[in-house]
């Protein structure tokens, strides 16, 4: 089966000397969950919005469903539903008005009222947008997405501004879709958010894929499996990181907002050494916690940055 969505040596360059996609490579098969992470200005929007056929790339080759923009864009625009980070509707129609007008796009659109239903918007169905709140309208901008039944699944920070039953109903939503035989390509700010639902993921920056794989895979890359993170008066000192690296069963040293992060493989070895270095080292243990290596650490350690950090 044909990829749901592939792009070779994806390029986009503006005014001729900005690159925001520089050789991006990408292939999704159909059914899958994937997820597009990067930091801000790493070129993550405008690689989707190449692949939604509201860019055209400087060059590169896209395919959607085996089709092209060039020669197949109704058809494209019939199998997709995209729901943006901020969609704004007509605060002046209401929630049924709404998803009514956009299943009029299509040619075999889904019924509204089952899509509002999905999407626990009945008993909003005759308020006004304008009087929504943000979690809502969020929903709401899922639901025009569902409502032309489509093939692909483009969602933007889907859950940003949900609570966090409505964020948990929405995972089931897009898992749902899944097996139903949709593809949908995911970008978030939440890392448990992706390491729930992505199937696969990649992380972009500065315009190129740095990783890719399914979050298992990435973390095992890593190097580690747990994460020691602890705060000593005075740490502040030269030489200290050193001293940490040589600890036992360390993979990594990182320094986050006046805390010691280790990537390590057997804490049982590492903060028995740990307790010990740091008394030898005249200091004093303020801080110290244990746990599972996650997706945030491996984007922390490929970037340099939290994802949310602006």
């Amino acid at each position: 089966m044909a990829p749901a969505i592939q792009c070779r040596d994806l390029r986009k360059t503006y005014d001729g000397q900005v690159e925001a996609v520089r050789g991006l490579n990408l292939e999704i098969e159909a059914g899958e969950c994937f997820g597009l992470l990067g930091p801000n200005g790493a070129g993550k929007t405008t690689t989707i919005e190449i692949l939604e056929g509201l860019l055209e790339p400087t060059s590169g080759q896209v395919t959607i469903l085996g089709q092209t923009w060039k020669d197949n864009s109704r058809e494209l625009r019939e199998a997709m539903g995209i729901s943006l980070q901020e969609t704004r509707l007509s605060e002046k129609l209401t929630v049924r008005e709404t998803v009514t007008l956009f299943s009029g796009f299509y040619r075999h659109p889904r019924a509204p009222l089952e899509v509002l239903e999905q999407m626990q918007l009945t008993e909003k169905a005759d308020a006004w947008v304008g009087k929504l709140s943000g979690g809502q309208r969020q929903r709401l901008a899922v639901a025009t997405a569902l409502v032309g039944n489509p093939k692909i699944l483009f969602l933007d920070e889907p859950t940003t501004g949900l609570d966090p039953q409505s964020r948990r109903q929405l995972w089931d939503t897009i898992r749902g879709f899944q097996q139903a035989g949709g593809t949908v390509l995911l970008t978030t700010h939440y890392m448990d958010e992706a390491e729930r639902l992505c199937d696969r993921l990649a992380i972009v920056d500065h315009g190129q894929i740095i990783a890719e794989g399914t979050p298992a895979d990435l973390i095992e890359r890593l190097g580690g499996h747990h994460m020691v993170e602890f705060q000593v008066s005075g740490s502040s000192n030269g030489h200290s990181g050193e001293v940490w690296r040589a600890l036992p069963g360390v993979e990594s040293v990182r320094q986050d907002n006046g805390f010691v992060c280790l990537n390590v493989h057997e804490p049982h070895l590492t903060i028995p050494a740990l307790l010990v270095a740091v008394e030898k080292e005249g200091q004093h243990l303020l801080h110290l916690t244990t746990r599972q290596a996650s997706l945030e650490d491996v984007f922390v350690r490929l970037t340099g940055r939290h994802l949310r950090e602006e």
